[in-house]
């Protein structure tokens, strides 16, 4: 490598959700490192609004009109990223949402809410892996990474020693990140004898707009996780939950969590 080249340099990664947040400071992270960031949003203006401040930054970044929900938008950003670059090294998938509809018990909660949550959080990463698929064949050895979070983990949610085990939960923003965990086991099971590897992410409570601004880790803290999984090494592991570590006594610890 030259001066100034990383690892990661030359590298094409693609980012849903990158317009703010988390997945924006997951884009500029991923950039810092020498990649070549192409920035996934529904909304095209604010796409190209982070793009613009990215490049200011010194990222290479690229906005991509990608709406998770949107099959037809999906297989187009599929089609244009293999026609501009061939491959894809990663793959984030980052965009997610909460209904704020306040708290509902499980028991009182309607389908609707749940379909919802799994449109975008789980039906979302399906088709935008399906789709990319072939592109991150194509690259040497390939990192997904699926934005999940604690409150995803049955173990956790039903122990009483956990703080989680101790809150009162929704149901259907929680199920979509479970239903999300074994989408993740289940690609890495497939892809087990490849050099892609596929992990969740569990960027911990982080003051985003998904949770309007309450958590109290940085959306760049949130990113760190993120842009670990991305960068494993051949030796890394694959077909994990990773992350902040919720309740212990270095608020930065990070480690595997119970599914």
């Amino acid at each position: 490598m030259t001066t100034g080249e990383t690892a990661d340099s030359g590298k094409v990664a693609l980012v849903t959700g990158a317009n703010k947040g988390i997945g924006f400071e997951t884009a500029r992270l991923l950039g810092e490192r020498g990649m070549t960031v192409l920035a996934g949003s529904r909304d095209a203006d604010r796409g190209r609004k982070a793009v613009e401040e990215l490049v200011a930054g010194g990222v290479d970044a690229h906005a991509v009109r990608l709406d998770v929900t949107d099959e037809a938008s999906v297989e187009a950003a599929a089609a244009w990223i293999g026609g501009a670059y061939g491959r894809l090294d990663v793959l984030v998938n980052n965009a997610g949402i909460a209904p704020h509809s306040g708290f509902t018990a499980p028991t009182a909660t309607g389908a609707q809410a749940l379909r919802e949550a799994y449109e975008t959080n789980v039906f979302g990463v399906v088709a935008v892996v399906a789709a990319v698929m072939p592109l991150l064949r194509a690259a040497e050895a390939a990192r997904i990474v699926n934005v999940s979070s604690e409150v995803g983990s049955i173990a956790a949610m039903t122990d009483p020693g956990h703080p989680l085990g101790r809150m009162p939960a929704s149901l259907s923003y929680p199920s979509s990140k479970t239903a999300l965990n074994m989408v993740t086991a289940m690609y890495a099971k497939e892809l087990a004898d490849t050099p892609i590897k596929v992990n969740a992410a569990n960027p911990g409570y982080c003051a985003t707009d998904l949770n309007g601004r309450s958590g109290v880790r940085t959306a760049e803290q949130g990113a760190e996780v993120s842009v670990h999984l991305a960068t494993l090494p051949a030796d890394g592991p694959s077909g994990v939950l990773w992350g902040h570590l919720m309740g212990r006594d270095d608020p930065d610890a990070c480690g595997v969590l119970p599914w």
